[in-house]
């Protein structure tokens, strides 16, 4: 079987919430790759193909509906840095220098599920590193992202 496409969420529609799910677990760089090959933790496998455009994968995408049953995509956590700035300057001092590096970063404000305005990016120990030499207020966290780390495309 080949998906070609996502036919909802199981956080969106109450319908598939009677459904018996099995899950495809992914870690979060996967999210993004349009054509993979998957397999449930029931050990069925099927093939992906989304067309260009289509959004990245989501924890609780249905990939499969079929009497009763429903395919579910299931995030693995992932070891992040959550970056707590006290002020706006200690913010753009983080973000430029952070940005320099090219890092991979997410932003949140109080409305999500983090609570706080923060900033997010994969676990490494020289941000570590240099977050503490700053004096950078930080937490190291696992957490269940929603949406793929991307580069964002620049020039030099």
């Amino acid at each position: 079987m080949i998906v070609t496409e996502v036919s909802g969420s199981v956080h969106e529609d109450p319908a598939y919430a009677r459904a018996h799910r099995e899950r495809v677990r992914l870690p979060v760089a996967r999210l993004s790759q349009r054509i993979q090959r998957l397999t449930t933790d029931h050990g069925r496998e099927f093939g992906l193909r989304l067309p260009v455009g289509a959004p990245d994968l989501r924890d609780g995408d249905v990939l499969v509906a079929e009497e009763g049953n429903v395919v579910v995509v299931e995030v693995d956590s992932s070891d992040v840095i959550v970056i707590a700035p006290r002020s706006i300057g200690e913010a753009l001092f983080a973000a430029h220098s952070l940005g320099n590096r090219h890092l991979p970063a997410q932003f949140f404000d109080v409305d999500s599920n983090f609570g706080a305005e923060v900033m997010v990016c994969q676990y490494d120990h020289t941000v570590e590193h240099f977050l503490n030499d700053h004096g950078v207020p930080f937490t190291r966290e696992t957490r269940t992202m929603e949406v793929p780390f991307r580069h964002a495309e620049h020039t030099h």
